[in-house]
């Protein structure tokens, strides 16, 4: 199959790059995959609950993010059959999901199969490539693996905790190796196979033949496109709030309490792109191109994106209850806005010296906000929770056009 076969044609500017076709087909499967995941956080929760949505959503998204890099540093050498090899792989995760806590384990063993493939699949991409992406190292580093490869032959609870440890490593992994260690390493087994490849022709008799001449390219992300292609996935994640709502009021009988809930849950999610896209970078809020690097930017990105497919879940949740909303639901809702500010606000920590006044005035009140309304909203309506929500959404978005208009 032709390597190009299925993309747009790409700008000779590496700089006006923009995602393929085959890049937003291989983002269609994300939509499925968040979706399953996100409903995952109907009904009463408990903490095994929102631990196992959190794991789930950390492995579909490092699935996603490892062909993500891929395609960014490939480019129009990215091999569509193995894109569409990773998006298979994806799609049979998504389809495990909603087995994935029942006592039989197949759908478990299923879930961690598809993961391990998808991630030796990336892996064996980025050897085939001879590069290094210094970027995000666990891409091509099995650490994190392991763990997943053990809780093939675990049950429950055990299966769980060791896909938090393959998960830990991964994170471990992206902050604590340096590029210059990384790339190091590769280079030394790069040698070392060399070496090795070397030996095997002279045994052979062929020894006349020169060592392969062998090379480790490092490899960085292209910012501008990698910044398209994380902006996607949260418009995909907000676009699954919608569609919950969409669904949820659709199976619900039609009364004024249910067009003040939907009302304001579009508005709410409205703000949010708002603030994330309008008033921010890659939808994060209030983040400047360049603040963080890579290594920082992808974990903040994938926290943040679970929180608003949480907080998308919650509003599901919430159309079914228009009189009041349950403690887990509120609690979920109301947190889920709360991570969403306070993970902007670890973006902003780069600039605190010049963003202090931000930070005391629109970080802090609107971190600390939701969580007041969850611990003392019982009994309040629905409708009145998530309007309050989306003033708390709305502050940040008046206070940089008042501090715009100020500085004019």
């Amino acid at each position: 199959m032709d390597a190009a076969a299925g993309q747009k044609p790409e700008p000779h500017d590496s700089q006006e790059r923009h995602a393929s076709w085959l890049e937003l087909f291989f983002d269609l499967v994300a939509v499925t995959a968040v979706a399953q995941v996100a409903h995952l956080l109907r009904g009463d929760l408990g903490p095994s609950d929102l631990g196992l949505y959190a794991l789930l959503f950390l492995a579909l998204w490092t699935a996603w993010i490892c062909f993500t890099l891929y395609g960014n540093v490939a480019g129009e050498g990215t091999r569509t059959r193995t894109v569409l090899l990773a998006m298979f792989g994806m799609a049979v995760m998504a389809a495990a999901v909603h087995g994935v806590h029942e006592e039989e384990d197949q759908h478990a063993r299923v879930f961690a199969l598809a993961y391990v493939l998808i991630r030796v699949l990336a892996n064996q991409s980025w050897q085939r490539r001879r590069q290094v992406l210094v970027d995000w190292p666990a891409a091509q580093m099995s650490l994190g693996v392991t763990p997943w490869i053990v809780s093939l032959w675990a049950h429950a609870p055990v299966r769980y905790w060791l896909w938090a440890l393959g998960v830990a490593l991964d994170l471990y992994v992206t902050f604590a190796v340096s590029a210059r260690e990384f790339v190091k390493r590769h280079k030394e087994e790069d040698e070392q196979e060399a070496l090795e490849r070397s030996g095997s022709r002279t045994e052979g008799g062929s020894s006349r033949s020169t060592p392969p001449v062998t090379g480790i390219a490092v490899a960085r992300s292209q910012a501008e496109h990698l910044s398209e292609r994380l902006g996607l996935f949260v418009l995909i994640v907000l676009g699954e709030g919608i569609a919950q709502v969409v669904d949820a009021v659709s199976d619900v009988a039609w009364h004024r309490d249910v067009w003040t809930l939907g009302v304001a849950s579009f508005f709410l999610l409205a703000a949010v792109w708002t603030l994330s896209f309008r008033h921010g970078y890659s939808g994060v809020p209030h983040l400047a191109e360049g603040v963080l690097p890579t290594r920082a930017a992808l974990p903040l990105h994938c926290f943040l994106s679970g929180c608003l497919a949480a907080l998308a879940a919650a509003l599901g949740s919430a159309v079914e209850h228009p009189d009041s909303l349950s403690d887990g639901t509120r609690w979920l809702m109301c947190s889920a806005l709360a991570g969403y500010f306070l993970l902007s606000g670890l973006a902003w920590l780069p600039d605190a010296h010049q963003e202090g006044r931000w930070l005391r005035w629109v970080a802090l009140p609107c971190t600390g906000l939701p969580l007041l309304l969850a611990a003392f909203g019982t009994g309040v309506r629905t409708g009145v929770v998530i309007w309050l929500l989306v003033l708390v959404v709305l502050w940040p978005i008046f206070y940089d056009r008042r501090r715009r208009t100020e500085l004019r």
